[in-house]
């Protein structure tokens, strides 16, 4: 029945950035490609919070085997999220993004690469900048691009490797949806980060694999070199980050479409440009994935609008006419310490509690 999709709609519209309805329901074609009615029926009784099989059997008074069955099986079809702590698995209900979306990420095909597509420029991508806590951000790739120190740990990446006891890297999602479009980039695929719970998760499930620190910084570098930009989720306490480029990551592509894309990012540092030694090579328009550099009479100059303090026009520029610097302390940005909380707050952002 078309109508427990609806529901389902409506109940992932009640969580993280949102499942906003379209025209054309090409939303509710998505459900149907991913949830049998049963699945949706499951998930409509779920809670956010981590719960045992056992204690959802209880609560809903369903066959205690049965439940458990059925909850595994969609966690593994990425439909809900499975932490296993001393040996007992949990499981929750979760967002569409960030979550159900990110963990189809060995079932996609082309038909669902084409709806999500669609739903994308028709309604989601909308959702992902329109309230004041973001999903995501932008920070740069280490301390040493920035010219005033100290800086926190959460804005650093090899900090944030150096702080985690259990690393996994995965396929990007947005690149693997873009190929079975038959469209994106040639961006590297191994790109996106996960830690704790979540690296288990991704591994468990057959989407990812285990790597050291070390490894992680490695892939992280090559990843910047690249092009990508480091996007951890939106707090301190991070699950994973992923490294981004403007022509696939549907962040960036919905920063990309703003004009004040440095504001809604929440970036605490821009780059600058030092005139006397920019020769005007070009190396930074290539690199920026917001086209916020022109060059004026042969001088890079920068849209401080549009720059979201990546660096990685910093990096690769061969006269070191490029720095990042940090903003004031008045319009520095801190992030909420746990995924939680920026999920209560958009929640809240979103009128939704």
């Amino acid at each position: 029945m078309d109508d427990v999709y609806e529901k389902l709609r409506q109940r992932l519209d009640d969580m993280g950035t949102g499942f906003p309805a379209t025209h054309s329901g090409v939303e509710i074609k998505i459900l149907k490609q991913l949830f049998t009615e049963a699945d949706a029926k499951l998930f409509l009784l779920l809670s956010p919070m981590l719960e045992t099989p056992a204690s959802i059997a209880e609560r809903l008074n369903l066959p205690a085997g049965d439940t458990a069955g059925h909850l595994e099986a969609m966690a593994r079809r990425g439909l809900l999220f499975r932490q296993v702590k001393d040996a007992v698995a949990r499981y929750a209900a979760v967002p569409f993004v960030v979550g159900i979306f990110e963990f189809q990420l060995n079932s996609v095909d082309k038909t669902l690469a084409r709806d999500v597509e669609e739903y994308y420029h028709a309604a989601l991508g909308k959702s992902f900048a329109a309230f004041s806590t973001p999903v995501m951000r932008t920070i740069p790739i280490n301390k040493q691009l920035v010219t005033e120190w100290p800086i926190a740990p959460y804005e650093d990446v090899m900090r944030i490797f150096d702080d985690q006891k259990k690393i996994a890297v995965a396929n990007c999602i947005c690149r693997t949806i873009a190929k079975k479009d038959d469209r994106g980039c040639d961006k590297p695929m191994e790109a996106c980060f996960l830690f704790g719970s979540h690296a288990s998760f991704y591994v468990d499930n057959g989407m990812g694999r285990y790597i050291t620190k070390e490894e992680a910084k490695e892939i992280a570098r090559k990843n910047e070199a690249a092009g990508l930009v480091m996007q951890p989720f939106n707090a301190q306490h991070t699950g994973g980050m992923c490294s981004c480029c403007g022509d696939c990551c549907g962040m960036l592509r919905s920063l990309k479409k703003q004009e004040n894309p440095a504001a809604a990012v929440k970036s605490n540092y821009y780059a600058q440009v030092d005139a006397d030694a920019c020769t005007g090579c070009e190396t930074c328009l290539d690199r920026c994935q917001m086209e916020a550099i022109d060059i004026v009479e042969e001088k890079a100059v920068i849209n401080l609008k549009r720059c979201i303090g990546c660096g990685l026009c910093v990096s690769t520029c061969p006269t070191d006419a490029m720095h990042l610097v940090k903003k004031p302390e008045a319009q520095q940005y801190v992030p909420p310490e746990t995924g939680m909380e920026t999920y209560i707050r958009l929640a809240q952002e979103r009128g939704k509690i």
